[in-house]
């Protein structure tokens, strides 16, 4: 029962990560059509903005996610801007292969500019975690899931709250009609893009303190977003929230009841399960935004 509570714990801390990026690459899907596969390489980028915010700018830990963030959303920005936009209105297959290539310039960049060597990142926790009966949780892990909770219910709160959702989810339904009624549609895909990006971003200079941070950092993490979106049903925000707490049981119990070298497998054995049961996600809905 020990072990078990401390798997509890750790899938907490890792699916708010995992929700994260679900939400931004379904969101993206959900109301552009596009498969980002950019996604993993920008939750690189997030980490390695937390590592100059702190290390090479000297600033402080906790401003560094907010760089990080905004960092991610203008990035996503020009993506969209310079890539996507001249697309729009070309199939899918063309977008796919111009993403694919945007990913792998992109990581080859990150290569040639900051190297293969793994950086750490230096927080301000103290290193003795915090007790609770049996079960101990690193006061950074603490941080990274309160954090990342934060970001989930501001993300779940723009979308069904404020103006701007109520333009995407219009733009979602039927971007016709909703550039008839008065909104702006090219700004309602950078915005969206953009909000997908930072997430990711956030996603990444969450757990780059935890871990490592390297160039290739962002590949599994973009596989398991898509695993969460397809868990989670494509287009669902509430789906990918629930999906990425799933995938970080999943690969928790599987680590913990395995073996440690199975926890990816875990969770993709649920996605296999997932899709030839039923295919259209968990959570699938006919109004996916939201």
């Amino acid at each position: 029962m020990d072990q078990l509570l401390q798997h509890l714990v750790n899938m907490l801390v890792l699916g708010g990560t995992y929700a994260l990026l679900g939400i931004g690459l379904t969101l993206i899907f959900g109301i552009m059509n596009v498969v980002n596969f950019t996604h993993g390489i920008l939750y690189t980028f997030g980490a390695y903005m937390m590592f100059i915010v702190v290390h090479q700018l000297g600033l402080n830990f906790f401003l560094a996610l907010p760089v990080a963030i905004v960092a991610g959303w203008l990035l996503g920005a020009l993506i969209e801007i310079t890539l996507l936009r001249p697309l729009r209105g070309a199939d899918i297959d063309t977008t796919m292969l111009v993403m694919i290539g945007a990913w792998i310039a992109m990581q080859s960049g990150a290569l040639w500019i900051w190297g293969g060597v793994a950086k750490s990142i230096d927080n301000p926790f103290p290193d003795a975690p915090l007790v609770i009966g049996p079960v101990s949780v690193s006061w950074l892990r603490l941080f990274v899931l309160f954090a990342a909770a934060l970001l989930i219910v501001l993300a779940y709160s723009l979308i069904n709250l404020t103006k701007l959702g109520k333009a995407m989810r219009a733009t979602f339904q039927d971007s016709d009609t909703a550039a008839l009624m008065g909104v702006n549609v090219s700004l309602i895909y950078t915005s969206t893009f953009a909000i997908g990006s930072s997430l990711a971003a956030a996603a990444g200079a969450l757990l780059g303190p935890v871990y490592v941070v390297f160039p290739q950092m962002g590949d599994l993490a973009a596989v398991k977003a898509f695993a969460i979106v397809i868990l989670g049903g494509l287009g669902n925000i509430t789906g990918a929230v629930i999906g990425g707490f799933i995938l970080a049981l999943a690969e928790e119990l599987g680590a913990g009841y395995v073996s440690s070298g199975y926890r990816d497998a875990m969770g993709f054995l649920i996605i296999i399960m997932v899709l030839i049961f039923k295919p259209t996600g968990l959570f699938a809905r006919a109004e996916r935004v939201g």
